[in-house]
């Protein structure tokens, strides 16, 4: 059997990871890894998970199972955390999954499983693993115009007009906040506008909300998602605890589906924990407890969201360097846009031929479509990345 299997292409963001670590020149620039890292480049553990798992080692007495869709005390607070009071807490139904890829993950298994037909819309370009985890699944999908590589904004014309091609019981991928990889973002005003698009052309949309607190602050990042919420029949949510609460490697996130009314949820909440038992059974539990006894403990939240705000406040402080100093060097304020993106990630609009030159000529390393991770910078190499940029004429 196994002598039957292919080769699988390489990951490019794997490969650029290991092609940087094999790399002998002083003084080189990782900006292609997809993790949140301080200025000393270490992804740290935050203040109040240290305090949580500390509380949890001395008063944890079992590690036996939760539950099928995870312990439901984490559902509640995540869905505080992503929707507030937008929607009536009856109508969603939630599991704990192995990392926000996870809730992805489940949420398209849900779609084939329902409506097998149902084409998945992705925004042009989009995290990779989208579309990936949907060939591998083979499910039908197609892309909507996003990111305008003049202009490093978001083709808003081209997106509705894609949009408006969108069959009823379609899915539309959104990205909640902070898009991956352009860093480009909708108003609030855009986003009603596609939610009116939606709304006419029968569409189920799916947000997938990664980033929240890295981009305008805990509430303003789940604004959007709260709207689309809101206003539509029904939604998928897959939410990351990945980035704001710095647990990479614990797997805690969650996928929610809104009902369009109270008496779908309980179908809802067992199918999702069907689809759990068939993939993985029972959901970990370490980091989502660990997020739970911060959301709901006053002092610790109150610890993380301080600290989450010097996290997001670096990371904006580094964009209108970074802008500021472009606009020195070149002259141009065609840089501005850096300062204007919001989260880890800016997509530069650059040819992969520039940015093979950024390798080569300056030992900067960032993904081939010129996604540049911003946390990957301090005050000190901003400068540097600022003249490698101009000087490769970008």
């Amino acid at each position: 059997m196994l002598e039957l299997l292919q080769p699988q292409p390489a990951d490019k963001i794997l490969a650029l990871m290991q092609a940087f670590r094999e790399d002998p020149r002083a003084g080189k620039i990782d900006l292609g890894v997809g993790v949140y890292k301080n200025a000393e480049g270490v992804t740290p553990v935050m203040r109040a998970i240290k305090a949580a798992e500390k509380t949890l080692w001395e008063t944890e007495t079992t590690k036996a199972y939760t539950g099928l869709a995870g312990d439901p005390a984490f559902s509640d607070a995540m869905i505080d955390l992503v929707l507030g009071t937008s929607v009536e807490r009856a109508r969603i139904a939630a599991v704990a999954t192995p990392g926000g890829t996870g809730a992805i993950r489940q949420g398209f298994e849900l779609i084939k499983w329902v409506n097998p037909e149902a084409t998945v819309w992705l925004s042009a370009p989009t995290w990779p693993n989208h579309p990936s985890i949907l060939k591998f699944l083979k499910m039908p999908l197609a892309e909507y115009r996003y990111f305008d590589d003049e202009t490093r904004g978001v083709d808003f014309e081209g997106m509705l007009e894609d949009l408006a091609q969108v069959k009823a019981g379609d899915v539309v991928l959104l990205h909640g906040c902070c898009h991956n990889p352009t860093g480009a973002n909708l108003t609030l005003a855009q986003w009603a506008e596609v939610i009116a698009v939606l709304q006419e052309v029968g569409a189920v949309p799916f947000v997938d909300i990664a980033y929240q607190g890295f981009g305008d602050g805990l509430e303003e990042d789940a604004a959007a998602v709260r709207m689309v919420a809101s206003e539509m029949p029904e939604c998928l949510i897959a939410a990351s605890c990945s980035k704001n609460f710095g647990i990479y490697r614990e797997r805690t996130g969650v996928l929610m589906a809104i009902s369009e009314k109270a008496d779908g949820q309980p179908l809802a909440q067992g199918s999702l924990a069907f689809l759990n038992r068939q993939n993985y059974s029972f959901p970990p539990d370490h980091g989502a407890r660990l997020v739970t006894m911060i959301l709901t403990d006053p002092a610790l939240r109150a610890d993380w969201e301080a600290e989450l705000e010097e996290v997001r406040l670096g990371m904006l402080a580094l964009r209108e360097q970074l802008a500021s100093e472009l606009q020195r060097l070149s002259g141009s304020d065609r840089f501005g846009f850096l300062a204007q993106h919001r989260g880890m990630f800016s997509r530069l609009g650059t040819t992969p031929e520039m940015v093979e030159k950024l390798r080569a000529d300056h030992a900067i390393y960032m993904v081939g479509d010129s996604r540049m991770n911003i946390a990957g910078l301090n005050a000190q190499t901003v400068p540097i990345l600022a003249q490698a940029i101009v000087d490769a004429g970008i």
